[in-house]
């Protein structure tokens, strides 16, 4: 195991902060598997998923049974973990510019494919290779102007040529959940099984950039770039990504995070990273996979005091109310007001406040019928 070091871009006299990376195995080493945890500074399961997974693979790593190369990144959001405001965590959207922290990444596909297209021939490993090559030198060659950017461009240089990434978040309240592109479901469907997902939100393209997006995304955009180019070459999904959800932010406890990180470690032996000591055994599916576009948030028209009717996890009809919103200044039936459901499906997260303002965000349901277009994330 290898603990490196990476400085940031200083935005101040005397100020500086770093990244930190674990790497395991052979550099070069395949299949290569890059996690990180809490780009979202403030989702703190994933730093102790990854507390306890490094564990098992330095254990891993000490028997010889490490095949692949992995990177784990255990606190990816050094600048977020930085920003506090009232005695509160605020690191989800820099206090600099807003942006968030998980959107607005380089659009990589669009970077190299004036160099891919006189490279590309007829053999697949080598046009993945190269495409890799390209987007590493391009990267190499940005040279970011803010600490935010430099943070994206070495997050981007440590997993811009893995097979696997997973990024792990958690929401506010929630159940077991993974975002993922439509491209990138089979390989990643045993993941989901091993973790016990209640909800997967896939899209072909969800919008606004987002870190795992734009590394999966690289290679079917590119692919597409390459035939409106008239260039006849085969570019395979070389990289399969995943934003993992580990249920809210505070479902922080040793009991959950040794579950998940096994579940994870359970998946670098089934993809061939790690030998495995005994076959492994895929659990059933606990959902199935629904559109992101089909996911409903539900939002109140009216502010008051938030009372959930039923917690995350459970399954809807249209027109169950999900939760009723107190306004204890209202007289007669302006009182209480109902929130209900307008899509059937899972209810896999929940905002944690318990006072809400008109048009806010109450949760969101997984819905099987797609019904939204444009920018699939929230804010």
């Amino acid at each position: 195991m290898q603990r490196t070091e990476h400085p940031l871009l200083s935005p101040s006299l005397g100020s500086q902060k770093t990244l930190v990376s674990f790497h395991f195995g052979a550099a070069g080493a395949r299949p290569k598997v890059y996690i990180q945890a809490s780009l979202h500074a403030e989702e703190l399961p994933g730093m102790l998923v990854a507390h306890h997974l490094r564990e098992r693979l330095e254990a891993a790593e000490k028997t010889g049974r490490l095949r692949g190369e992995v990177i784990l990144v255990p606190a990816a959001n050094p600048i977020g973990l930085s920003q506090r405001l009232d005695h509160k965590a605020m690191g989800r959207f820099e206090f600099d510019t807003a942006q968030n922290f998980n959107r607005h990444y380089p659009d990589m596909a669009a970077a190299v494919l004036a160099d891919a297209i006189p490279r590309m021939g007829t053999d697949a490993q080598a046009n993945v290779a190269t495409v890799r090559e390209l987007v590493g030198e391009w990267l190499g060659d940005w040279l970011p102007a803010t600490e935010l950017d430099s943070l994206r461009r070495q997050l981007l240089r440590l997993s811009h040529d893995a097979d696997l990434v997973l990024d792990l978040h958690c929401d506010w309240e929630a159940v077991m959940h993974l975002y993922s592109e439509e491209a990138c479901w089979p390989p990643l469907e045993p993941l989901a099984r091993l973790l016990g997902c209640q909800a997967v939100l896939l899209a072909r393209e969800s919008g606004g950039g987002p870190f795992d997006e734009r590394l999966s995304g690289l290679w079917w955009q590119l692919a597409a770039g390459l035939q409106a180019a008239g260039v006849n070459a085969p570019l395979p999904q070389a990289c399969a990504s995943a934003t993992v959800e580990l249920r809210g932010e505070c479902d922080v406890s040793h009991g959950h995070a040794r579950q998940d990180a096994q579940a994870i470690f359970t998946f670098l032996e089934h993809v061939g990273a790690i030998t495995a000591s005994t076959p492994v055994a895929l659990p059933p599916m606990a959902c199935k996979a629904t559109p992101l576009a089909g996911s409903q948030t539900l939002r109140s028209p009216v502010p008051g005091v938030l009372v959930f009717l039923v917690p995350p996890g459970a399954t809807l009809a249209v027109g169950d109310v999900v939760a009723e919103v107190i306004d204890p200044t209202a007289v007669g039936r302006a009182r209480v007001h109902e929130v209900r459901a307008e899509v059937a499906g899972v209810l896999y997260a929940t905002v944690r406040e318990r006072y809400i303002v008109s048009g806010g965000e109450v949760g969101k349901i997984a819905g099987a019928t797609p019904f939204r277009s444009g920018d699939l994330l929230g804010a």
